[in-house]
């Protein structure tokens, strides 16, 4: 498995240099379908060779082993957490999530822009809190709706969205003002510099 994944990387590197790079091994110049019909082929085999290496996967017995033993601890706590306020708690902590995160990656960027400020670094964390809670959301309610009576009940369902919109504005604007004042710092020191 390491050694297929220092070949896909090679072979990914290989694609993309020649694609860059315009030219193929003899340093002639590669045209734009050329390069797209390489990278084409490149894409077919690295997902035939991945299609390869899951099917391997998957027939060994010690994957099947590992996967029952990743997914038995969860499928017992989410047994024993299935009642109304436990889903009520998640719903309501993953709204808040998924607000703060939006607000952070909408208006939160905005705002660093007005200040000059750039963080790649932060927009994919705010992204990837964004997905997470998402994500959540929607996996929280398809196991509220299978396993409890949380999502049957508005006054439940709508005091959680609530409760998480008000906490994801509260994290929203802590959020903006600890990135601020890093920028504010990170001005100051460069500017005393």
């Amino acid at each position: 498995m390491g050694r297929f994944l220092v070949l896909l990387a090679l072979l990914l590197g290989l694609v993309v240099s020649t694609a860059v790079l315009g030219q193929d091994e003899s340093g002639a110049q590669v045209s734009d379908s050329s390069a797209s019909e390489l990278i084409d082929t490149a894409t077919e085999k690295i997902e035939e060779q991945l299609e390869e290496v899951a099917e391997k996967v998957n027939e060994d017995p010690r994957a099947e082993e590992a996967r029952e033993s990743i997914l038995k601890p969860i499928y017992e706590t989410a047994e024993y957490l299935s009642f109304p306020s436990f889903h009520w708690i998640a719903f309501a902590m993953m709204c808040a999530g998924l607000v703060s995160f939006a607000l952070q990656l909408v208006l939160g960027k905005l705002i660093m822009l007005t200040q000059f400020h750039f963080s790649l670094t932060e927009i994919l964390a705010d992204g990837l809190g964004f997905g997470i809670s998402a994500i959540g959301l929607v996996l929280t309610t398809q196991a509220a709706t299978e396993n409890s009576t949380f999502t049957q009940s508005p006054a439940l369902v709508l005091s959680a969205a609530g409760v998480g919109l008000f906490f994801g504005l509260i994290f929203y604007i802590r959020g903006q003002t600890q990135e601020l004042r890093e920028a504010r710092e990170a001005r100051r020191r460069k500017s005393s510099s």
